[in-house]
């Protein structure tokens, strides 16, 4: 064999078994999101129903009349003073208008130890929902966020506020912020997503399957379609 012939044998065979790399690398390449081959693989674990909502979790909105049956439960890991929670919050909302009365809505609390003022506006809404208020205080705390949000000062007397305003029991709000139980309550949120694996907010979950980190209305409506059979 000439030595120039063996040269041409050697490329050829390095061709041949770089292509063939090449081809299992395609084979074995993630489906782009969307794709058939996205929908056939595996679904992700599905979080335990036990941890993810508890007899006293807070519901924004429930499913009703016959949507009951669909028993779509949409579970969000929160934080009060979060800003991506803040620029979550429009997309939640547009979910719970397009989808009112066919699901459920749940939050659950997650203050993030580095925010001085999370847990004191968890405990806050906490004491508003223990007034009925659980709503018109979850919108309250995300529309100022700004104006009281990544303060190193106490934000308590401005939460006292909110509840004024909405017209609670002052005293009574004041009371129920500030009562130890209610700490725990939250914090009794917080050790269920620990639990879970959640590791910042938000962390929201389809019935019981982990969405992508801040995922958008097309991403959660697409979700909650496919659970409620659309």
């Amino acid at each position: 064999m000439t030595r120039n012939l063996a040269i041409t044998l050697v490329l050829i065979i390095g061709s041949v078994v770089a292509l063939g790399i090449f081809a299992y690398s395609v084979d074995r390449a993630p489906a782009p999101p969307g794709s058939s081959e996205a929908a056939d693989s595996p679904s992700p674990s599905i979080a335990p129903e036990e941890l993810l909502v508890r007899e006293n979790s807070h519901y924004l909105s429930r499913a009703e009349g016959a949507a009951e049956d669909a028993d779509v439960t949409v579970v969000e890991f929160l934080d009060f003073e979060c800003e991506a929670c803040r620029a979550q919050f429009p997309v939640m909302e547009r979910l719970r208008e397009e989808y009112d009365g066919r699901i459920n809505f749940v939050i659950r609390y997650f203050p993030l130890p580095g925010h001085t003022n999370s847990e004191p506006a968890a405990a806050a809404v906490e004491a508003a929902a223990q007034q009925g208020a659980l709503e018109e205080m979850y919108i309250r705390m995300y529309e100022t966020q700004a104006e009281w949000g990544e303060s190193q000062d106490s934000q308590t007397d401005v939460f006292v506020g909110f509840a004024d305003d909405l017209g609670l029991d002052v005293e009574e709000f004041t009371a129920t912020m500030e009562d130890p139980a209610t700490l725990e309550r939250v914090r009794a949120d917080f050790e269920d997503g620990v639990a879970l694996g959640v590791q910042g907010t938000p962390t929201i979950y389809v019935n019981g399957r982990q969405t992508d980190s801040m995922p958008s209305y097309r991403v959660l409506s697409d979700m909650i379609d496919r659970e409620l059979g659309a």
